[in-house]
């Protein structure tokens, strides 16, 4: 979270924001950011795939490294496991919650 990021580097600790949304990180003035695509929830990749793991991780470790200016960013060149599309749905549950119930309800109005 780019609040948080700018409160710790105000304490003179640089931080790096893991994140599937870069362009909104830079645009919350986070400094030092490390690009990723794959599901919500899944910044550092999928569980029990410690290589994947270990790319990002070394990702962030070279951001911090390479960053000489705030608005620094590295997208990470690795694809989630299988399509985006279906990772996206198999996380959520059989029924909406009741606001996306709603919120979906409303846009079909």
């Amino acid at each position: 979270m780019p609040v948080l990021a700018r409160l710790i580097e105000s304490l003179g600790i640089p931080t790096v924001t893991v994140t599937m949304i870069p362009e909104l990180a830079l645009k919350m003035h986070a400094s030092r950011v490390v690009g990723v695509k794959f599901p919500f929830g899944h910044s550092f990749g999928n569980p029990g795939n410690d290589e994947l793991m270990l790319k990002v991780a070394r990702a962030a470790c070279e951001v911090l490294e390479e960053a000489n200016a705030p608005g620094y960013r590295l997208d990470v060149d690795a694809e989630w496991p299988i399509p985006l599309e279906v990772a996206y749905k198999s996380w959520h549950p059989p029924q909406a919650s009741p606001i996306v119930a709603r919120m979906l309800k409303a846009r079909q109005h």
